[in-house]
């Protein structure tokens, strides 16, 4: 288990650009180079309509992934809530409002911020919060998914 993540917010520039559709993207680019990845999606609700996404896309590309808190062999899991984090996974995707607690049990966290005021201003608040745990979260302007 890591003692200091790599945190990493991906800011989406354009309110049309999906924050779901860059999770799935990031799910598929991270289970290609071999790590087992969560997603926090922040509601049941959203849980479930990522869950529906990644079923479609990428187009073209099978994800393998489940609905909840499920078996390791499983590459890609999505939970709706932080409690529900397997610690065995080495990223983490996060699109829910608050920073993933004890970020020091993943080796990667990717903080998705939406191009909508209000989550942006949510997102500003969980950087601050991980450089107060002392890590050095990274950005990078996303223009298109």
């Amino acid at each position: 288990m890591p003692d200091r993540s790599q945190v990493d917010f991906y800011v989406l520039e354009d309110p049309a650009l999906s924050p779901g559709r860059l999770a799935c993207r990031l799910c598929m680019m991270a289970w290609e180079q071999g790590h087992r990845v969560a997603v926090l999606a922040g509601s049941e609700e959203d849980a479930r309509a990522l869950d529906d996404l990644m079923w479609d896309f990428p187009p073209g590309r099978f994800l393998p992934h489940a609905l909840g808190a499920v078996d390791a062999a499983v590459p890609v899991s999505i939970v709706p809530d932080a409690a529900q984090l397997d610690p065995g996974r080495d990223v983490v995707i996060n699109l829910a409002a608050a920073p993933v607690p004890e970020p020091g049990r993943f080796q990667r966290l990717l903080e998705i911020v939406p191009a909508d005021p209000q989550r942006k201003i949510a997102s500003r608040d969980k950087f601050r919060q991980y450089r107060d745990w002392g890590l050095s979260p990274g950005s990078h302007q996303i223009k298109n998914v």
